[in-house]
């Protein structure tokens, strides 16, 4: 195993991401959907949306969960047929 790449990586992701934290406050966390609807309020304040969402979760934490749960069903589906193409790969090889 490559353990420079490993520690590479983990550098690169890692210390920005350290780097972030010391410099921004914990309030300016705040959602792109949040920030989005902040912006677009400053440039055109007379702006209507042409929907509304068909479900609005009750609470933040909520909300948090089922994006974590979605975030989670792609990852096992993606890490299904990454599987399945490996496993695929193996048995033609023998």
């Amino acid at each position: 195993m490559r353990w420079d790449v490993i520690l590479n990586l983990l550098l690169l992701f890692c210390i920005p991401y350290i780097l972030l934290i010391s410099t921004v406050a914990a309030e300016e966390w705040a959602g792109a959907d949040a920030k989005a609807e902040e912006a677009i309020g400053e440039i055109s304040p007379q702006y209507e949306p042409w929907f509304s969402p068909l479900f609005e979760p009750p609470s933040g934490e909520i909300e948090s969960f089922l994006f974590s749960l979605q975030a989670a069903i792609g990852s096992l589906l993606i890490g299904y047929f990454i599987g399945r193409y490996r496993g695929a790969k193996h048995a033609r090889n023998g």
